[in-house]
């Protein structure tokens, strides 16, 4: 991304370095989040470093490494580091302090006391709150290191060079906890590194669309639109660019919400936004039969779904590009450092090595709540642009184990009972997500005077601000309890409606 300026966050695998991004975006500045071990060769725009925390200890002989002195220096100048919690216990490890295994694991809130004069806690004062969370101590800090704050039970709980443009601290500045958290990125962010804080959605919007036009100069695009947000304001955003050389192609996988097929059609001819309708929802159906591992589930529509732009793209002369609104989170929880797999993006898991199409996704740095705001910078109907998010598996993920056209049923009715009544008690825009998932089990009810031995399903509402973390709606007990009543009234198969009061972490938002 050609911003000028951006600050590198090194992942060693934190829960909390996505909020680190969210954190250093909201004040203005582009940053990448990169595994620990991929520091980028140019460094020309690089203004600063973050080491992320991580859940293994320093001493551990299968702690991830990087050559701090080799980031520190590169192309020979001092590059601003800033060290948060493994990453502070790292820095002081490999420059010759010492770290050792705490007492009792510090966790949770704490105050900081006997805060020295530092660029790093400007404007932080004795007594601020910070969140800890950690196993191991910084017991000595490296020669030419000195103690900036303390806590109760943390002597080193934040530090720096005497020599470099080097800072560790042992709490976590990025989570809501930390009530100083943000001046003191602030501080880093524009004190230390400089930043012009030019990062914004029209800043956003110019630079994309003149990247685009450099990229893709006279080809002609084809785009998924789902009617979803990403995919929306990526098909604006693609229209400034190259105009009438986008098409956008609306596949109907048979697992979207009830009458949305129809409904995204209508709603796009007014945008001035070429769309065709392809139903291939037997093909996805029959493809899906049976399966029940929700990996599957995403590879099997992630392939279907290239194969059908494929077909399509053949009946479109010239077509070079497939674009696509993955974003910046997809790509963040498709897979973490460790090689594990956290789940499958539809737009980053499902896509075959050979593909006719070449990659285009213009919004692939974005967070959630950064699309939204390009999409009003672009002029998108608010309607649209603060549209609940709607996995691009669709329902599939929605209904645990096989699907069906009769579980398809039952999901589509249960849900549009559900998101109705939200919208009707102006609920809705307080939400960041909703849906009803359909369970595999069946469960005993009775129904007037007979017994029922029918399906259930869960209610599930969030509130974020942009899913990386979320926490359960606090929904009204009478407006659930009329919600349950109107869908095991209404919806064939259903007697028991559950609500979901999990947060993220450690839930995710989608039970698949």
């Amino acid at each position: 991304m050609k911003n000028g300026q951006k600050i590198i966050i090194l992942d060693f695998g934190s829960q909390t370095t996505q909020l680190i991004a969210r954190r250093v975006r909201e004040l203005r500045t582009f940053c990448e989040i990169l595994p620990y071990n991929r520091f980028p060769e140019n460094t020309e725009d690089v203004i600063g470093v973050i080491l992320s925390g991580s859940p293994l200890s320093v001493y551990d002989p299968a702690a991830f490494k990087v050559d701090l002195n080799a980031i520190c220096r590169h192309d020979g100048d001092p590059m601003p580091i800033l060290g948060i919690c493994y990453g502070a216990q790292y820095i002081s490890h490999t420059m010759g302090g010492k770290v050792e295994a705490a007492g009792t694991r510090e966790y949770g809130r704490a105050n900081l006391c006997d805060i020295e004069e530092s660029p790093l806690l400007k404007g932080i004062g004795n007594g601020s709150q910070v969140w800890m969370s950690h196993g191991d101590t910084i017991t000595a800090i490296p020669k030419g290191f000195r103690r900036i704050a303390s806590t109760d039970k943390v002597k080193f709980a934040a530090f720096e060079s005497g020599s470099e443009p080097v800072w560790g601290v042992q709490f976590h500045p990025e989570v809501f906890h930390t009530t100083d958290g943000k001046k003191l990125l602030e501080n880093f962010v524009v004190g230390i590194c400089g930043s012009r804080q030019e990062w914004s959605p029209a800043s956003f919007v110019s630079s994309t669309v003149a990247e685009l036009k450099a990229e893709l100069g006279d080809d002609r695009v084809i785009l998924g639109l789902s009617g979803g947000v990403d995919s929306s304001v990526a098909a604006v955003l693609l229209s400034k660019a190259i105009g009438d050389n986008l098409t956008c192609i609306f596949v109907n996988h048979g697992l979207l919400r009830k009458n949305e097929f129809e409904s995204v059609i209508a709603n796009y001819s007014g945008l001035g936004v070429h769309i065709i309708g392809v139903d291939a929802s037997d093909t996805f159906l029959d493809a899906l039969a049976g399966v029940t591992d929700p990996e599957q589930k995403r590879k099997i529509i992630g392939r279907l779904f290239v194969e059908t732009f494929n077909a399509e793209a053949s009946k479109i002369k010239d077509a070079k590009w497939l674009a696509q609104g993955t974003i910046y989170p997809d790509r963040i929880e498709s897979l973490n450092i460790t090689g594990k797999t956290i789940k499958s993006h539809h737009n980053v898991g499902g896509l075959p090595k050979e593909m006719n199409l070449k990659l285009c996704e213009p919004l692939k740095w974005l967070f959630k709540d950064e699309v939204r705001e390009v999409g009003l910078e672009l002029g998108i109907p608010r309607e649209l642009v603060f549209r609940h998010p709607f996995p691009g598996p669709g329902l599939a993920i929605r209904i645990l184990g096989a699907v069906d056209r009769e579980s398809v049923r039952i999901a589509q009715e249960a849900d549009d009972i559900f998101i109705s009544a939200l919208r009707k008690e102006g609920l809705y825009d307080k939400i960041w997500q909703a849906g009803v998932i359909l369970l595999p089990n069946r469960t005993v009810g009775v129904m007037g005077d007979e017994r029922t031995y029918e399906q259930a399903v869960v209610l599930r509402a969030v509130t974020s601000s942009d899913a990386m973390t979320a926490d359960w709606a606090d929904l009204p007990h009478a407006f659930l309890a009329q919600v349950s009543n109107d869908i095991i009234r209404h919806v064939k198969g259903v007697n028991r409606v559950c609500y979901d009061i999990s947060s993220k972490p450690p839930a995710t938002i989608e039970w698949e």
